[in-house]
């Protein structure tokens, strides 16, 4: 089996036409050949999700949001010739038209399937891999997009929260990329999506094309993977509310995939899924700084000298408050209630329990809809239903964390140098994090005390630190 590479591009790396250009520049430098993963160009999928309900509602004209589409896409080869706009405007024209009658159909029905929606929005992947290899093969550069159902990435039935089932992914991918990669060609693979053994298109959920790419990783027993984006990688802290944060040279997978967990956008947190049985190195790499050492995210631990390696945060997140005497203690509620939530679509990030009260860490935007869902759960037991919103989640995540002593004090006296409150803390459901929460309006002020307590003094040495023996 030839060495393989495999290098993924995200929806921000296909932004302007210059992100484009440096696209092509590294896929053309890289050695080996690389298999490359796209995501849907910057705004194609909310796009696609716009022209869905548009036409769910009726309202939609099909053919000028199809024109929209396509103009979406040319704006990023606005220098090219005519004759090279021509033919890829052509192209991307043949492939939306099982497009058009998906929508032309969603439009007379006012109805669709949530396969049928995922089948809708795999276009946006779709389009950026045959945009990639027109300009490749103008570029001199043998290219070829290949789709993932046609390729057999195969998945259970979820149709927007799937996995991949192997081995039969690994079997299929091996089969069609191999031959490309020994011929010089590169493989232009859609992201985000693959297909049950019944052939339904399923996604794996919003930005999910970085689990694609480490599928594929793992079906090709790649030597590495590499994530581009638009960020130089995981860094410190949020730099809009820390401004002295600073990238991290390595991360395990687990550090990397609770910092993804607690709100840091740099990677899927499923990425990390398939590699735990293939142990491959990813590396977050800059578009616009591709010879810069980005951030190393492999199997091994590397603790760091003050433990913590990033304090993430994450506004996007309210608790439901369900209360009732000794609800805590009704056998089998926690599974009623996870349940009654799981039928609606709603993922709990958290549970804590006591005696009179079961606290639920959700989504803000599942909020509304676990709330009127659970008020009229189990009557009886739950006695009231209370919402709490304007709260920040901040986690702080590090190999060594529940073994290295004082690091709760240091924590919490930089949280109380700040005059900040803590109004809830969550410990021990993981070997390398640990979270509370505050008030959102006090979530800057803490960071930024956490953060100068831990990294304000050698920073270097705090981040990076040296391998564990």
């Amino acid at each position: 089996m030839p060495l393989v590479k495999v290098v993924k591009f995200g929806g921000g790396c296909f932004r302007k036409p210059k992100g484009v250009e440096q696209i092509i520049a590294i896929i053309k430098s890289s050695q080996p050949v690389p298999v490359v993963v796209v995501s849907a160009i910057h705004g194609c999928t909310n796009l696609l999700l716009e022209i869905l309900n548009q036409a769910l509602e009726g309202k939609q004209n099909v053919h000028l949001a199809l024109n929209q589409l396509i103009a979406r896409h040319l704006q990023l080869i606005s220098a090219y010739p005519e004759t090279v706009k021509k033919r890829i405007k052509q192209k991307l024209r043949q492939k939306l038209n099982s497009l058009k009658n998906f929508l032309l159909g969603v439009s007379l029905t006012r109805e669709v399937s949530p396969y049928l929606q995922a089948k809708i929005i795999s276009y946006g992947e779709r389009l950026t891999a045959l945009l990639l290899q027109e300009l490749l093969l103008t570029h001199e550069c043998s290219a070829v997009a290949l789709e993932t159902d046609a390729l057999g990435l195969i998945t259970d039935d979820s149709p927007h929260q799937a996995s991949a089932l192997f081995p039969e992914t690994t079997t299929n991918l091996s089969r069609c990329l191999l031959p490309y990669l020994r011929t010089g060609t590169v493989p232009i693979v859609t992201g985000f999506f693959g297909r049950t053994r019944n052939g339904q298109i399923t996604t794996f959920g919003r930005n999910g094309s970085d689990y694609t790419a480490a599928v594929v990783a793992r079906a090709l027993q790649a030597e590495k993977l590499e994530l581009w984006k638009d960020v130089p990688g995981f860094l410190t802290a949020d730099p809009q509310l820390e401004p002295q944060a600073q990238k991290i040279d390595h991360l395990s997978y687990f550090e990397a995939a609770e910092l993804s967990y607690f709100g840091a956008k740099i990677v899927h947190p499923r990425t990390f899924e398939p590699l735990l049985a293939a142990p491959i190195p990813i590396e977050i790499k800059h578009l616009h700084s591709p010879h810069a050492p980005g951030t190393l995210i492999s199997q091994n631990s590397h603790r760091s000298q003050g433990v913590i390696k990033s304090v993430a945060a994450n506004r996007e997140i309210s608790l439901l408050h369900l209360l009732g005497p000794g609800v805590g203690y009704q056998p089998g509620i926690i599974a009623s209630v996870g349940q009654a939530l799981a039928d609606e679509g709603i993922n709990i990030y958290s549970i804590l329990t006591s005696q009179t009260r079961i606290n639920l860490l959700l989504h803000q935007q599942d909020l509304e809809k676990a709330s009127q869902k659970l008020k009229k759960f189990t009557p009886g037991i739950i006695s009231s239903v209370i919402r709490e919103e304007d709260i920040a989640l901040i986690g702080l995540v590090g190999e060594g964390l529940k073994v290295k002593k004082g690091i709760f004090a240091r924590v919490f006296g930089a949280v109380s140098r700040a005059g900040v409150n803590v109004e809830v803390i969550s410990a021990g459901a993981s070997e390398v994090a640990y979270y509370f929460i505050v008030k959102d309006k006090y979530l800057k002020p803490a960071v930024a005390s956490i953060h100068q307590e831990f990294f304000g003094q050698a920073l270097s040495r705090a981040v990076n630190g040296t391998s564990r023996p």
